[in-house]
């Protein structure tokens, strides 16, 4: 029988973005939920803020799915910031929370498969950095040897200084470093990969579900990684 699976929105995006991509992964035998986020919910985490109320979310969603299904793991899927976000829930350091008791989770026991698409995970900008940090300083690479980690990225758009990739090219900057490289339009490759993971890169996809054309939750895109689901 697979396993639950959860969804975890990217930054500033809301659950509903996400309805073909849990449509498609029900068809696939996998029955999903995403974390019922709406797009205020990530308002007052602008400007490096702690994520710990998304986290609450999605540890309540993830507890509602384990006794709906008499489960003991999930399959856990974090688009774009939803992916590095998902690797503090994993964690057993407690994780600063802004005017407020350190928060703590430790969820890596219930978690079989994290796969992230198109998850930065570096960045140089200062607002995400202190977040970012957090993650890579406690828990490098694919950390946990019992979850098996799936990073997904695009090779789509080559980031250049010129009309049609500009936004490309600053997005990489920011969060890579390099401006002159692919990646999905916001995400290049060389950040959404973790070293010790199943690293994959699918050509053609862009960063969000609200993209034109194909995104990693796309039909075409999706068989490129539910293969690795439990």
């Amino acid at each position: 029988m697979p396993l639950p699976t959860i969804i975890v929105p990217g930054y500033l995006e809301s659950a509903i973005a996400y309805q073909q991509l849990a449509a498609l992964l029900e068809q696939s035998g996998f029955p999903t939920i995403t974390v019922p986020l709406r797009r205020r919910d990530w308002l007052p985490l602008i400007g490096g803020r702690s994520v710990a109320p998304i986290i609450q979310q999605l540890e309540h969603t993830v507890k509602q799915a384990l006794q709906k299904h008499n489960a003991t793991q999930i399959n856990l899927i974090g688009h774009s910031a939803g992916g590095w976000i998902s690797r503090i829930y994993l964690g057993e350091k407690p994780y600063p929370a802004t005017g407020k008791l350190p928060s703590l989770w430790n969820a890596h026991p219930l978690v079989a498969t994290l796969v992230t698409l198109g998850t930065p995970h570096t960045s140089q900008e200062r607002w995400t950095r202190w977040n970012l940090n957090f993650v890579n300083n406690n828990y490098p690479g694919a950390f946990y040897k019992n979850v098996r980690y799936i990073c997904v990225a695009g090779k789509t758009i080559y980031g250049e200084r010129q009309r049609g990739s500009w936004l490309a090219y600053s997005s990489y900057q920011l969060t890579c470093g390099i401006g002159n490289t692919w990646g999905d339009g916001i995400t290049p490759i060389a950040s959404a990969h973790l070293v010790g993971a199943e690293n994959l890169i699918i050509e053609g996809v862009r960063h969000s579900p609200r993209s034109p054309g194909i995104w990693y939750g796309s039909p075409e895109a999706l068989e490129s990684w539910v293969q690795y689901l439990i």
